[in-house]
């Protein structure tokens, strides 16, 4: 499942283990534009697979109706383009599930990598996740939901991104458009 740009770089949407505003573990809900979208940036980019991940029952048979509606039904004649992104959307219901088949598929474990609003001691730069990105092992960028991932998710990770910064101190950015930013950081052609 190795994207055009060679390298083996997974985008993780989680759903859960998610915090809400008051900090509570809990299980969010899948949106619509988070699929189309990020799944059109993750093509732009030549990610190698975009993982929907929620345990939810409900969330799971939306993503994959609204899958379904793109890839067999009258949306994949409407528009063949995002037909084709949404072809990289894969539907776990938890990390373990998506590590396991990234492994399978790539004959090496992945390592996660946790992006956060956050400042972390020790997080990774994103000249350093560039470079690691040209590296045979799997890379998964892990984004969260709802108010961020778990604190025990982050805890988890194999590391943690720097956060984006704007240009003052406002930084609660959609999960979209954090995607796009980051994934052009790391795999787009500027220096």
């Amino acid at each position: 499942m190795t994207g055009s740009s060679g390298k083996r770089l997974y985008v993780a949407l989680i759903h859960h283990p998610v915090i809400d505003k008051n900090g509570e573990t809990i299980a969010s809900a899948v949106t619509n534009l988070d699929l189309h979208d990020i799944a059109r940036v993750c093509l732009t980019y030549g990610v190698s697979g975009y993982y929907v991940i929620t345990p939810l029952k409900d969330q799971m048979v939306l993503v994959n109706r609204i899958l379904d509606h793109w890839a067999t039904g009258v949306g994949g004649t409407y528009n063949p383009n995002r037909q084709q992104a949404l072809e990289l959307v894969r539907v776990k219901a938890t990390v373990a599930e998506m590590v396991s088949e990234i492994a399978e598929t790539d004959g090496l474990q992945p390592k996660t990598v946790a992006t956060t609003a956050k400042r972390h001691a020790g997080s990774l730069s994103y000249r350093r996740l560039r470079e690691m990105s040209a590296d045979a092992t799997p890379l998964v960028l892990a984004f969260g939901t709802a108010w961020g991932l778990s604190d025990t998710f982050m805890a988890a990770a194999d590391y943690i991104l720097d956060p984006l910064a704007g240009a003052g101190t406002y930084n609660h950015l959609s999960v979209r458009s954090a995607v796009s930013i980051i994934l052009d950081r790391v795999l787009g052609g500027w220096t």
